[in-house]
């Protein structure tokens, strides 16, 4: 097997061979250009502090430890801001050798501040699954802005498939934007691409968004229902500057256009915590074709899930957040992002989740 991301077609092949199961079956619609998403099974566990199973321990056990009461998601139910609730997901591995996985928050979950990891039998990471893996998946959900109503069967999460090692060196990452421009602009590339915030828009003084402190339920089938004013204050700025406040979440978006070549998948990670007492990344996988020409894009911005922490710190224009870690695919996808597909955020800019509208 070629070494890097496995793409569609290869998952299909994990299925098939046993390597990927799910009891309902996996739907056709949950394999993306080069990641799976991951479907809520029929119950979550309140429990009272997040946790990894840790070394030949098996979360159920935990659960047996932790536990405070079960929540039927069958019908649905509703899911309590700053609550820690661990729920058996519908899939489970048995990964062949040489082949890992990641995991990570879909750019809903994120964008909605639904804190969102997935733990496994033994583990001693968050949404880290080691070559050999067999048994089942958990997501750990934690609210931290809004409740939110869940069903048996949604998508909170997606997991990533790897054969070997092929993050791109930050010399093959320049080489590459020579070939393809990866980013509009000067191209900032140390173990990644970096990319910067957008504090002066082009049209308007819109920046971006804080959610509110105390708002209803939002209910996750509900697409473009809910008013956004009701969850969100609108953050403006005419210096090119804000200050972030302590345990806020905001949404803001990067200053910069980035594309995807279709042989290249990327996820986003924290540039360093140095630069700032905040943290950017709650969904991180960009995949093959995002913002590319060859999947009808012309760049897209990546939005940003941004929580201040101990103490205020000011935000200026073109600081540098967060960088974009590039890895080859195994083979190029059948189907790219925004081709033939339901690509909520191809050609996006600053975006709230899909459940909100900011229009009447």
């Amino acid at each position: 097997m070629t070494h890097g991301v496995l793409p569609s077609q290869a998952l299909r092949g994990l299925i098939a061979a046993g390597g990927i199961a799910a009891s309902p079956d996996v739907l056709d619609d949950q394999l993306q250009p080069a990641s799976l998403d991951l479907r809520l099974g029929t119950v979550a566990y309140r429990v009272r502090a997040s946790f990894l199973a840790g070394k030949g321990r098996r979360v159920q056990d935990r659960l047996d430890e932790f536990t405070m009461h079960k929540v039927n998601l069958t019908e649905g139910a509703v899911l309590e801001k700053n609550c820690v609730y661990v729920i058996p997901l519908a899939e489970r591995l048995a990964l062949p050798p040489g082949v890992t996985a990641v995991a990570n928050a879909k750019s809903s979950s994120g964008r909605l501040d639904l804190l969102t990891r997935t733990i496994t039998d033994g583990g001693i990471e968050f949404d880290r699954i080691p070559e050999g893996y067999a048994g089942p998946l958990y997501a750990e959900v934690c609210p931290r802005s809004f409740s939110v109503l869940v069903r048996a069967g949604q998508r909170l999460n997606q997991i990533r498939f790897r054969s070997g090692q092929a993050v791109l060196s930050d010399a093959e990452l320049t080489s590459l934007h020579a070939a393809d421009p990866l980013v509009t602009g000067e191209a900032v590339i140390s173990e990644g691409l970096g990319f910067s915030v957008d504090l002066r828009p082009a049209k308007g003084t819109l920046v971006g968004y804080r959610a509110k402190p105390h708002t209803g339920v939002v209910d996750l089938d509900r697409i473009g229902h809910y008013p956004a004013q009701d969850f969100w204050e609108e953050l403006h700025s005419t210096d090119g500057r804000i200050i972030l406040d302590p345990g806020a979440f905001y949404i803001l978006v990067s200053r910069e256009a980035v594309t995807i070549p279709p042989d290249y998948a990327a996820e986003m990670a924290p540039y360093l915590a140095m630069v700032g007492e905040f943290r950017v990344h709650y969904a991180g996988f960009f995949d093959p074709g995002f913002g590319h020409a060859a999947a009808g894009g012309s760049g897209s911005r990546g939005v940003l899930e941004v929580r201040c922490h101990e103490a205020p710190f000011v935000l200026e224009h073109g600081q540098v957040v967060g960088r974009l870690v590039y890895e080859r695919m195994s083979e190029r996808p059948e189907t790219l992002y925004g081709v033939g597909i339901s690509s909520n955020y191809q050609g996006q800019g600053l975006k709230l989740a899909k459940q909100f509208r900011t229009r009447p």
